[in-house]
């Protein structure tokens, strides 16, 4: 007779500190994250972050997978990015105006690990040394992301419009020569 092995989930602080985006974190800035930590878990097709809605959670992913769109108000969304396990999912809690820049929504069940943002924001006003390690390990995560969006959108508009010159003909052109 075989009997079923449960599994038990390992302790919020164990998940937090072993996630590859916090690596080599101190010990001090994990426990003030673990403290503001839970698991989080979303069916497929679930929005979990709406482009243009209050910024005040991020997450780390563990598991599943969520594609990250753009273009609110222009048309059909434009997937920017697909994003899984060992990933950060949501920045802008930390910068003015705290408001989503895109539209993030499970495709796969996904578990993550959820942070209270806004309560983090305070935390890194008191310690600054935490604010610079997210700030280091998210400042990447940006400029991938932004440089992706933008490639997207360079092609779809190369898709829908034709170039024109970049260089126009010089004012100097319709001038005449005098040759005297």
């Amino acid at each position: 007779m075989q009997t079923a092995t449960q599994i038990t989930p390992e302790p919020i602080s164990v998940r937090v500190a072993l996630h590859p985006f916090l690596a080599g974190m101190n010990p001090t800035h994990l426990a003030l994250l673990t403290g503001c930590a839970m698991v989080s878990q979303f069916k497929p097709g679930q929005v979990i972050l709406r482009d243009g809605e209050i910024a005040n959670r991020f997450y780390l992913m563990e598991s599943g997978k969520v594609i990250l769109e753009s273009g609110r108000g222009f048309g059909d969304p434009v997937v920017i990015e697909t994003i899984g396990a060992g990933d950060l999912l949501g920045w802008s809690w930390m910068f003015p105006p705290y408001t989503w820049n895109f539209t993030a929504r499970a495709i796969e069940p996904t578990t993550a690990i959820f942070f209270y943002g806004t309560i983090l924001r305070e935390y890194c006003e008191r310690d600054p040394s935490l604010g610079y390690e997210l700030f280091k390990r998210m400042a990447p995560v940006m400029l991938r992301r932004l440089q992706s969006a933008r490639k997207k959108m360079l092609a779809i508009h190369a898709r829908t419009e034709q170039l024109q010159p970049a260089v126009g003909l010089s004012p100097f052109m319709e001038q005449e020569f005098d040759s005297d």
